[in-house]
This record gives C-alpha cells, sequence and structure tokens, in this order.
C-alpha cells in the first residue's frame, strides 16, 4: 500500500547525476516541471470499498501522510535510485532514522556491537538507550576487526558503524566489518552522514542498511531537517514501514520538496567541497600552531588507502589541532570571520566547532581521551566558497590567536 515502484523517466538505468535530477519524479495531472508539494494529513477515497481496500493493502494508494506521502515518496524514490537500494523510508531527522534503523528490528535480549567512535547522540542510543530497553550493547575500536570478531556472540543482531567517524575521521573497512556482521548472524547498519552517497555506497560493500542525516548535505544549505534510512524490500516491509508508521517520525511533505530540490545540485556541490576540503587540508598542515591535520585526503592520514579504495573522494570535513589547548582553539574559532560557528556540517557555508566542548560534550573525560578528542581540536566542515578566502580566514585567525 505505501511502497510504490521508482519512477523512471527512461526505460533504461539512469546514471548518477541523472537520477539526482529526475529520479522518482512523479507528476500530477497538472504537468508540473517542478516536483509537487503535496501539503495534506489525509486523503479521499472514491468509495468506501476504496478505503476498506487500501487499509487491507489490496489497493496502492495513500491512506494518511504519517504513513506515506506522495512529496516524501518522491524523495525516497530518488534516494533509492542513488544509493542503489531497494527500498526506503523518509524520517523526520537524521538521528530518527539511526533510532528507527536499529529498533524496528530489534528485540530485548539482542545484542549490538558498534564503533565507539560515533556522533555523540548515536553513542547516547547504543550506550544509554539500548541496554534500558533490554538490549545489549558492546563498543569497540572500528579499524580494529579483531574486536569486532570477538564481540560478536549468539545474541548480536546488528553491527553498527559511521565512517568517516565523527570527529577524528577513522576510515573503516566496510566489507571487512560486513562479512564479519554476516557471519555471525546480523545485519550492518552503516551511518554514512560525512560520506554522502556520491562519494561512498556502504550497500555496495556488504552493507545491509543505510542511514543519513538528510539535514547535512542532502538538504546542503542550513534549512530543514530530514532523515532516510535504505535497504531491502525484505528490511523494509518486514522490519521498519510498520515501526516508523506506529511510532510517527514523519518528514514532512515541505522538507522532503526542499531536500527533492537540493538531490538535483548534489554531486555538484560535493565535488566542490572536496576541493575546497583538499586546499584547505594541507594549508593547514603547513601552518605554524596546528599541531595535527586529519583528512582522508591526505597521504599522512593513517586510513589513506582504505580511503581511496573505499570513497571516490575524502569528502569536505577536516578535523585538526593546535597548540595552547581550549584557550587557542577557542581564540582561534572566535576570530575567524567567513568561517562561521556551528555544530552543523555539509553546509554551503564552512562551519568549525569545538567537539568537546559540543557534539561529543557529554561523553566523560575518559572516553574522549581514548577516541582521541582532545581540548586542542576543532572539527571543519569546509564549505563551497572560494578556498582562497578560507584559507585566508585560517591564516589570520592562526596569527591573531598566537
Amino acid at each position: 500500500m505505501d511502497q510504490a515502484a521508482p519512477r523512471n523517466p527512461s526505460r533504461r538505468p539512469l546514471r548518477p547525476q541523472t537520477a539526482l535530477v529526475h529520479g522518482g519524479t512523479q507528476r500530477s495531472p497538472f504537468g508540473e516541471t517542478s516536483e509537487a508539494m503535496f501539503l495534506t494529513s489525509g486523503y479521499v477515497y472514491d468509495t468506501a470499498e476504496q478505503a476498506e481496500a487500501r487499509f487491507k493493502g489490496e489497493d496502492d494508494g495513500f491512506v494518511y501522510s504519517r504513513f506515506a506521502n506522495p512529496t516524501v515518496r518522491m524523495f525516497e524514490d530518488r534516494m533509492i535510485a542513488l544509493e542503489g537500494a531497494e527500498a526506503a523510508r523518509a524520517t523526520a531527522t537524521g538521528m530518527a532514522a539511526v533510532t528507527a534503523s536499529m529498533l524496528c528490528q530489534l528485540d530485548a535480549g539482542d545484542h549490538v556491537v558498534a564503533a565507539r567512535a560515533l556522533f555523540g547522540s548515536c553513542r547516547y542510543i547504543v550506550e544509554d538507550l539500548l541496554p534500558r530497553l533490554g538490549i545489549a550493547s558492546t563498543l569497540v575500536d572500528g579499524c580494529d576487526l579483531d574486536q569486532w570478531r570477538a564481540a560478536c556472540r549468539p545474541a548480536t543482531k546488528v553491527l553498527f558503524l559511521e565512517t568517516p567517524t565523527n570527529p577524528t575521521l577513522d576510515i573503516i573497512d566496510l566489507r571487512a566489518v560486513a562479512d564479519i556482521a554476516h557471519a555471525a548472524g546480523a545485519r550492518l547498519v552503516v551511518d554514512n552522514v560525512f560520506a554522502t552517497p556520491m562519494l561512498q555506497k556502504p550497500l555496495q560493500f556488504g552493507a545491509d542498511v543505510v542511514v543519513y542525516s538528510a539535514t547535512k548535505h542532502i538538504d546542503g544549505q542550513g534549512r530543514c531537517l530530514g532523515g532516510i534510512v535504505l535497504g531491502s524490500d525484505q528490511f523494509v516491509t518486514d522490519h521498519l514501514a510498520n515501526f516508523l508508521r506506529q511510532t510517527g517520525p514523519a518528514l514532512s511533505p515541505f522538507n522532503a520538496w526542499v531536500m527533492l530540490k537540493s538531490l538535483e545540485t548534489l554531486d555538484l556541490r560535493v565535488h566542490r567541497h572536496c576541493e575546497n576540503a583538499t586546499e584547505v587540508a594541507d594549508f593547514l598542515a603547513a601552518q605554524d600552531g596546528v599541531t595535527r591535520v586529519i583528512y582522508p585526503g591526505r597521504p599522512d592520514h593513517p586510513q589513506h588507502n582504505l580511503a581511496a579504495a573505499q570513497m571516490r573522494m575524502a569528502g569536505n570535513m577536516i578535523t585538526f589541532e593546535v597548540d595552547g589547548g581550549k584557550a587557542r582553539a577557542f581564540k582561534l574559532a572566535n576570530q575567524l570571520e567567513v568561517i562561521r560557528i556551528s555544530n552543523n556540517l555539509g553546509d554551503a557555508k564552512s562551519l568549525i566547532t569545538h567537539p568537546a566542548t559540543t557534539t561529543h560534550q557529554r561523553l566523560t573525560a575518559v572516553a574522549r581521551a581514548e577516541l582521541g578528542i582532545s581540548d586542542a581540536m576543532l572539527r571543519l566542515s569546509v564549505g563551497l566558497e572560494d578556498a582562497a578566502d578560507l584559507t585566508e580566514d585560517i591564516g589570520l585567525a592562526l596569527r591573531a590567536s598566537a
């Protein structure tokens, strides 16, 4: 009832750049060029018999926008075409997508293994929420395959990771961890937000489920919240669809429409993001006062070769450390004029944040140290500005904060 086949304007498969513009489009009888925005909560039936058939799943139509909506469906179908998945469901936020992707398939007594290098809210789900529901969890060093193997047990149902990780930009071997998950009879769920679907496709490396915060690069301009979960028809039908239907983290049709328009330029934006980030990372590495630069595209990154094998380009996220600890990091951030302080990322605007006091502040000092998150660390989301303006801004701020 709620899972129509993706619409394809061509009889042949579409390449990613074309799918970003045309994938999933459904036109009303008015023949509009831009995708229509269906701001409606409910739907009218021709007859009582049709209403009954839709609720039974015998008629493929819409029932209620908490379940499915034409504009949201177009966004889901376009992401399906881009990701190479069989099915998808959109959610109100990225964290709703992460939470739903796990809870929909877990029961009390099950076990989850996750990489410890996770966004702070994801750590909360794994470390705090799941155990409260009777679901055990184990955190491992995501780069150590032996730790993944050792942590699996008969009750293990899900392995969960993000790569590159937030904020230390570790690269985890997707194919190897997928093989470990499947050998244990578990599914691998991958948060692919830093890489975007343009740079990395986890399903091609054996992952079972992919989640995104569409708030980040997919929107790309800091406007709307959204998320999406992608996987197989079986996973969505048997686990995800009814969980979302009954718990209600529905994506607004307006937000879905914004995401649809943003997808048209995603490839162009991500390419420019990566070009700028490469230039900024190399600039940072040459500066006095910068003690460490972490960027997967640089040969000095510990998993540079793995990043090159898994990712089309190295992304727009850079993490670096400065001498002088928290005081210098704060002073540098405060001196920036083009780059703005914000915990968001993937925006057209370059944004900088101090992870130890923002995105990962709820972790203990010991947990942050275990992850390598120091008080001297800053995370930079490189935007679409002229790279020369960004390097000039950083250079002036470094000198002013010395």
